[in-house]
């Protein structure tokens, strides 16, 4: 404050000094020609060589050029100075040198936007004068291109009401994004709109290592430093909202919210106000909003979860806050969960733990966890995942660091395996991670990395990694742009970098309909035709859904489910006729705006089987009967999907632009041409598939087995329904991209994979297993998508191999036996690290060379398993070679028989 205090008194002195020097010639030119110019310095016609004109004219442009000088220096002074309070910012006009093509040559021209004054201007000159302008009614839309991220077309009204388009070349993203978010911010400023329907979420999260903060820390709120940063012409522009999620805070809540009312002045020129503020422990959450916001922000309500040693203690744990928007729910939650690169499986249960017994929102929503019972919920805090890589890979991950190879170890961060599995964050979302590690820091700078701490029980390794995150998951349809993700460098007092993320975020206003009381007698409703749910789970029991959503007055219950079926533990339900859904305002443009949450339960014991949400809203609003797929999840685990249709009956009537709808993104042809290639592909894959199977089916018949399905279709069977259609599958289909070939062999689960850090066990070569005809069995692998009921049924799980490839045996696809050579520059994790059961480890009592196992006898060889199938002998290519017996069991049997 003392320091913007100077800055204005020094603008005050120099705007004074300027006034002083024009006083003398404005006096002067008043008293020459005061017959021909009038108080509003208007000229009137001078008389026909009077010597005085061309002093005048000197006089004038003098004067001119000193009162545009003072105008712009008094601008400067409004909106950088203090003095006054409780006005609306002032945003400088602001100029962007771009590219435009002519006639297919390329020519530079500036583009002026002056939020104030509600304009764009266009000049070729960046200091000459204003060639065309347009305000902001006449503006209709932004468009991106997707192919080209510098790319912009604007989309402009005319006099003459007709649409022109012009396309502009910005020197870089961030400066396209600046001049759309500025845009966007002038259409809001000047908009008849009473409320808003468009918002600027700040979100923040620190560990802040049980230090106090220092003295500057407004980089953080200005989103500078490292990553997705936003450009500086958009400093100007101030967030709605601000949500700081702290760590290891040692501030009491009074002194810290100070610390952050105080930054934000000296950034911004409006009044914030303390929304909520919830602390456990040194685990902090703070949310401040605008003054002019207060009375729009309702239903506040605020939680927290232990899980500490025993969930008892609160040294971990989370807090979060919740509150509606008028119509929007907004949830946030700050954790802090288990530190310890090998405590993952911790970090999952921590996870779970805060989605089922952090309480927030609204009460009525009992059936649904916090992930499902608001418009917008960002998770941030510290989350302490780690990339898993071994201890002597430290010097290497460091040097990748300053090479700015973040993408590689990325691939290695236990989170996005996490995620990629579906473990945890089952359908959040993360920007794009670019900026470097923000944990562990040597305190004081930001240049090197202190990876090792001593301890009592020797040396502990930390390594650098991406432990501060911040995620959300939204409703579907609903917008929302992360428009920053990155971290600071100035901010040096703990061993964590604060981590900041910026949104622009749709919300929905209180509804008043624009049609006549008479327009419409009949009461709307929602429909919902022809719906099924296929559940992952083996009860026959009866089932039925339980509809809830602010546009119902109560909860709906439907009839029991007339129809199900299942097979291979999963549970297809078929619904016969739902109850009709009454609104409680029967307006098509409300509706468009709403969702409905859903709930699927056991008509026996009410239990949950998975909720999932149906947004009311498609591509095309005009569409108000279209096809709805949605997910079912429950405790944050995938239980299966919910389809059917939607039809909406309800009187349409004007439907109001919405300001989050000016920015377009173009959808570039080649990326169209590329999914569409792509279904098409897909498509004749599946049925090439089915009929292998059918194939397969008639040749298991044949042979007296039964019949094929994704776990008892084996390779063979696929090799002899191939041959039989003509190596119809073998061959990929003609423009088939490189991930769908279907000649193309899979890596196995033991494999290396970038990202898994899990090494492939390795054991002793045996030499008495015959490797010709194990390669044999081993090349005629089915096709990828065989097992694909398998991989939707339970994702986490890896494939089970078959039997000539399980690790007790060792590999069989090569002669020599050697492990597979890394071809990634980063070593996975040792063996010794390794969490995750995947595989049980077995001793073996042959695994000297020295020593070799017994051969085994006859009688084992010829051992039939119960209830397998007799296959004739003359046939070799039906028969699986048997691996030989460890020397540990043929001893066991040995023993019985003796």
């Amino acid at each position: 404050m003392e320091r913007r205090g100077q800055r204005a008194d020094e603008f005050g002195g120099s705007c004074l000094s300027e006034i002083t020097r024009t006083l003398p010639a404005l006096e002067s030119l008043q008293t020459t020609f005061e017959p021909q110019f009038s108080p509003g310095f208007r000229q009137r016609s001078p008389l026909p060589g009077d010597p005085g004109t061309s002093n005048m004219m000197s006089k004038l442009n003098q004067l001119t050029s000193m009162v545009s000088s003072l105008e712009e220096k008094v601008k400067t002074v409004l909106m950088e100075g203090a003095a006054v309070k409780h006005r609306r910012s002032l945003i400088p006009p602001i100029i962007f040198e771009v590219k435009v093509d002519s006639l297919g040559i390329s020519q530079k021209t500036h583009l002026k936007v002056d939020v104030e004054t509600g304009k764009l201007v266009i000049k070729k000159a960046k200091d000459g004068p204003d060639e065309k302008f347009y305000t902001s009614k006449k503006i209709l839309q932004l468009i991106k291109s997707q192919k080209f991220p510098n790319k912009l077309t604007i989309s402009l009204e005319t006099e003459k009401e007709k649409i022109l388009r012009k396309e502009y070349i910005f020197a870089d993203t961030k400066k396209r994004e600046g001049f759309c978010q500025l845009l966007q911010q002038m259409k809001n400023k000047h908009s008849d709109q009473l409320e808003p329907d468009m918002l600027s979420i700040f979100t923040g999260t620190w560990n802040m290592g049980d230090a106090p903060p220092p003295k500057e820390i407004t980089s953080w709120f200005l989103c500078k430093g490292q990553g997705k940063t936003r450009d500086e012409t958009t400093d100007y522009i101030e967030h709605d909202i601000y949500v700081i999620g702290t760590q290891e805070d040692p501030l009491n809540e009074k002194e810290w919210v100070d610390i952050l009312l105080r930054s934000l002045n000296e950034i911004t020129n409006a009044e914030y106000k303390l929304i909520t503020i919830q602390t456990l422990w040194n685990i902090r959450i703070v949310i401040l909003a605008k003054q002019e916001h207060a009375h729009r922000i309702s239903h506040i309500c605020t939680n927290s979860v232990k899980t500490g040693i025993a969930n008892t203690l609160g040294n971990k744990g989370a807090v979060g806050a919740s509150f509606m928007f008028n119509g929007t729910s907004f949830g946030f939650i700050n954790s802090h969960l288990t530190s310890g690169s090998e405590k993952k499986l911790r970090r999952k249960q921590n996870y779970f733990n805060i989605l089922r017994f952090l309480v927030l929102g609204d009460k009525k929503l009992s059936p649904f966890n916090i992930s499902h019972r608001f418009t917008h919920l960002f998770w941030l805090g510290d989350l302490n995942y780690r990339v898993q890589l071994p201890n002597s890979e430290a010097e290497n991950i460091v040097h990748k660091i300053k090479l700015q190879q973040h993408q590689e170890l990325l691939a290695y961060d236990q989170l996005n395996m996490e995620r990629k599995e579906s473990q945890v964050f089952l359908h959040f979302n993360e920007e794009e991670i670019t900026f470097p590690p923000t944990y562990r820091f040597e305190r004081g700078t930001r240049e090197r990395y202190c990876y090792t701490k001593q301890k009592t029980t020797g040396i502990k390794y930390n390594l650098p990694s991406w432990c501060d995150r911040v995620l959300w998951k939204s409703y579907p349809q609903m917008h929302i742009v992360c428009q920053s993700y990155g971290c600071t460098e100035d901010i040096t007092t703990s061993d964590h970098s604060p981590v900041f993320a910026t949104f622009q975020v749709g919300v929905t206003s209180q509804f008043v309909s624009k049609n006549n009381p008479g327009d419409s007698d009949v009461p709307g409703y929602i429909e919902l035709l022809y719906c099924k749910a296929t559940l992952h789970t083996k009860s026959h029991t009866k089932f039925y859904i339980e509809f809830h959503s602010s546009c119902l007055e109560n909860m709906v219950k439907s009839s029991e489910a007339e129809d199900q079926e299942g097979d291979n533990g999963t549970l297809i339900v078929k619904f016969g006729a739902l109850p009709k859904l009454t609104p409680i305002i029967s307006d098509l443009e409300y509706l468009l705006d709403q969702h409905l949450l859903i709930c699927i339960k056991s008509s026996d014991t009410d239990e949950s089987y998975g909720e999932g949400c149906i947004a009311l809203r498609m591509e095309d609003p005009q569409q108000q009967q279209f096809t709805f797929f949605t997910p079912l999840t429950h405790h944050g685990e995938e239980t299966g999907h919910f389809q059917g249709e939607i039809c909406l009956h309800a009187s349409s009537g004007k439907q109001r632009e919405k300001l989050y709808d000016f920015v377009k993104i173009e959808k570039d042809e080649t990326v169209a041409q590329k999914q569409q290639v792509k279904a098409q592909c897909s498509q004749q894959w599946d049925q090439s598939s089915r009929s292998v199977k059918g194939l397969a089916d008639k040749i298991a018949r044949v042979r007296g087995a039964p019949l094929c399905t994704p776990e008892t279709f084996s390779s063979n069977d696929h090799n002899m329904a191939a041959q039989a259609l003509g190596n119809q599958v073998k061959q990929s289909p003609p423009n088939t991209p490189q991930a769908y070939k279907g000649n193309e062999q899979r890596s196995k689960p033991g494999s290396p994979v970038m990202g898994r850090g899990d090494i492939p066990i390795t054991p002793p070569p045996r030499s008495s297993v015959p490797s010709q005809k194990i390669l044999t069995s081993n090349n005629a692998r089915g096709a990828p998508n065989i097992r694909q009921q398998d991989s939707i049924r339970s994702p986490a799980q890896p494939d089970i191999p078959e039997m000539v490839d399980n690790p007790l045996y060792g590999p069989v696809n090569s002669a020599s036996h050697q492990p597979p050579v890394q071809s990634r520059p980063l070593k996975p994790p040792e063996p010794a690290t390794r969490t995750t059961p995947a595989i049980r480890q077995r001793s073996m009592t042959c695994s000297s060379s020295d020593k070799k196992p017994p051969t085994p006898d006859k009688t084992a060889a010829k051992y039939v398993a119960p209830g397998s199938v007799n296959r004739p002998e003359n046939v070799p290519s039906l028969i699986k070679p048997r691996p030989p017996i460890p020397a540990k069991l043929m001893g066991g049997r040995d023993a019985q028989h003796t």
